[in-house]
């Protein structure tokens, strides 16, 4: 297969991308123009085409397309304001899609996110799974903007797919690896510090190479057509556990804690105050407005099995294989 992956120089994109070659396939990594790809492996594969683009161009996206079977998007801004977020994601994403109906493109492998999620109503220590309610447009205004723009990002998929796109949707939950171990569902960081709330939540992680194995096979399979897939790891972590073997095998921050019920509790009272008194107007930290406390580190169930059924996928590297190859020396994107 030909097929096209934005985002490809980013800290996922860059796994993608060397999982697809070695599978056998000629990809066209889309990177932005400025970014100088010559320390990552791959960058010179003989199987590999560089597409130096602005996503939001239609035109010259529509030229990259030309010949690819399919498209890997995983292109996203996760920092900025809800504008920058908007442009980088919603509309890099509109552009796309445009581009693909005018190359009669129809094949899309679409990474969403488990910040889609409705979680502040959910029962702690629930599953949550494929089936599970999205944030309303109404409470979604309470949560991050990455939750925002993603959640549009997935309306705009569901109207290519109505338009007869063959779209399967992919929602990993936090993707860790060499490039990213101390993550956002451990704590809020203050400076060198890490609060971190709760210990016995377990988290909803997915290794970076065995997420990038099942997006690659996602867009060789089928049957993953149409399907809406979860994708974590098997036998997954409490968060005591994470962080206590990282700190067996990486530096780590100054660790503070505070259990979940505390922090809840503080978080809804204070939002409470706010809301009451100040009617709405105080700007609070994000582990103290509940939705987005909710969404970081409520204790929940998850589970990878629709994902294993559909796609015939097994993640390859256990939680400790994962700590010891991103901690280790190996040339891990090598192809």
């Amino acid at each position: 297969m030909k097929l096209l992956i934005t985002g490809a120089s980013g800290f996922v994109g860059k796994y993608v991308v060397a999982e697809g070659l070695r599978r056998g396939h000629e990809i066209k990594a889309v990177v932005r123009p400025q970014t100088d790809v010559t320390r990552i492996p791959w960058h010179n594969h003989d199987r590999l085409e560089l597409v130096r683009i602005d996503l939001r161009q239609e035109a010259e996206l529509t030229t990259a397309l030309a010949g690819v079977d399919g498209v890997i998007h995983l292109a996203a801004v996760k920092s900025g304001d809800f504008y920058d977020q908007f442009a980088g994601t919603v509309m890099a994403t509109e552009s796309l899609l445009a581009a693909m109906k005018t190359a009669a493109v129809s094949r899309l492998i679409a990474i969403s996110t488990f910040s889609v999620y409705e979680y502040q109503q959910k029962r702690a220590h629930s599953l949550l799974d494929e089936d599970s309610p999205l944030v309303t447009a109404e409470r979604v205004v309470n949560r991050d903007e990455y939750s925002q723009t993603k959640l549009i990002q997935e309306q705009l998929y569901r109207e290519f797919e109505a338009e007869g796109g063959k779209v399967t949707i992919l929602r990993p939950g936090m993707i860790y690896g060499r490039e990213y171990l101390w993550h956002a569902l451990l704590g809020a960081e203050f400076g060198s510090v890490l609060l971190q709330i709760g210990t016995r939540g377990i988290l909803p992680l997915s290794y970076v190479e065995n997420c990038a194995e099942a997006m690659i096979i996602t867009a060789e399979s089928e049957t993953a057509i149409g399907q809406t897939l979860n994708i974590v790891d098997d036998h997954l972590p409490t968060q005591g556990k994470y962080t206590q073997e990282l700190k067996k095998r990486y530096p780590a921050p100054k660790l503070y804690y505070c259990p979940w019920v505390v922090m809840k509790s503080i978080a809804g009272f204070g939002w409470w105050i706010n809301q009451t008194f100040l009617k709405g107007g105080a700007k609070m930290p994000g582990i103290v407005v509940p939705a987005k406390l909710h969404g970081r580190f409520k204790p929940l169930r998850y589970t990878n099995q629709r994902a294993k059924t559909v796609l015939n996928w097994q993640p390859k590297y256990s939680f400790t294989a994962s700590l010891d190859r991103s901690c280790g020396d190996l040339e891990l994107l090598k192809v």
